[in-house]
């Protein structure tokens, strides 16, 4: 169904082409062409298709679960370095190896700013911390929400919660694990899920945990597929789950203000918790519809890339024994 849809929409797309290319025949060049001075300071590489790019490519080998072969064979072809190509409609390079990570991750806010395609707006709209909730894009309270993320992270802090994700490690291991074999990513996610659910909302019923289990999954496959919006495709169900995962949030984020109100708070308290009580520069405490979305995308967010995490530890333990005899004596430190 998906593959129609984008079929249907590429004939769409080079019959706009080939009309912007004749008006482009007729009009005088108005030297908005880059020179080659500037073509020289770009990485090698090719940008495909008009419009398109190599997205086709990159989306195929991504559903096959090849992706870094997308990656292998520009670098083979290209540069071991650096590559540019064409994601999405728009131009991309592809830093590679430990020193490309390195100068990305270490240059943010200076040579490297955060960017998201404009279609994850559908998937995580933007809310402002105002009476209205109207969107507005790079807010002042977001930057106060990531200012204030580190108080909580902090090592004196998380140690608190170490006793419950050994609780509802040992809960997991009890109820999917004690069996010859397993399934093992959908395991891990429910685990990652119920862990996230905790740490971030406070939730331990596991009920309430598997209401959202499936609106999150559609979530992450529809972050990494092709923006079609069309019903069938994973896209369309990612902006549907989206929305059915926030309005669950906010029943929870709703409840949780009830309960500091009564002083029925947890023990042990949650990232909302915390939200819940932070305040602007104005003195002013955070709305429900600016937590709830927050609150969405932290869970999102970590879900995938957790899940994934875990699942690779797993399968190089299982295929490399001698690293698991170290680690099962805790002697991790020492490799």
């Amino acid at each position: 169904m998906e593959f129609l849809l984008l079929l249907s929409s590429l004939l769409l797309l080079v019959a706009l082409v080939s009309i912007f290319l004749k008006k482009q025949k007729s009009q005088p060049a108005a030297g908005n062409h880059p020179s080659d001075e500037q073509i020289q300071l770009l990485p090698p590489g090719r940008t495909g298709l008009p419009l398109i790019g190599e997205t086709l490519d990159y989306f195929s080998k991504l559903q096959n679960g090849v992706l870094w072969t997308f990656t292998a064979e520009r670098m083979k072809k290209y540069s071991t370095k650096v590559f540019r190509t064409s994601l999405l409609g728009q131009p991309t390079a592809i830093l590679c190896g430990p020193e490309g990570n390195r100068f990305v991750f270490s240059n943010e806010k200076k040579l490297m700013q955060v960017w998201l395609p404009s279609y994850f707006d559908k998937i995580f709209p933007k809310v402002d911390n105002t009476a209205s909730g109207v969107a507005s894009p790079n807010t002042e309270q977001t930057k106060l929400i990531r200012k204030h993320l580190p108080a909580v992270l902090k090592l004196e802090n998380l140690i608190h919660y170490i006793g419950m994700m050994d609780t509802v490690m040992k809960q997991q291991l009890h109820a999917e694990w004690n069996r010859e074999t397993i399934t093992l990513v959908p395991a891990i996610s429910r685990f990652t899920l119920r862990l996230a659910c905790r740490f971030f909302l406070g939730i331990e019923d596991p009920k309430k945990v598997d209401e959202l289990a499936i609106p999150i999954t559609d979530v992450d496959k529809g972050i990494m597929s092709i923006p079609i919006n069309l019903p069938g495709t994973n896209f369309y169900r990612s902006i549907k789950s989206s929305k059915v995962m926030r309005d669950k949030i906010q029943l929870t984020v709703r409840q949780a203000k009830i309960d500091l109100n009564e002083k029925r708070e947890s023990e042990r308290p949650s990232l909302l918790t915390h939200m819940l009580l932070t305040t602007d520069e104005n003195g002013q405490l955070f709305n429900e519809l600016f937590i709830t979305n927050h609150v969405y995308g932290m869970l999102v967010g970590g879900y995938g890339s957790v899940t994934s995490s875990l699942t690779f530890i797993m399968k190089y333990l299982s295929e490399l024994p001698h690293v698991y005899d170290e680690v099962l004596k805790g002697k991790a430190s020492s490799l």
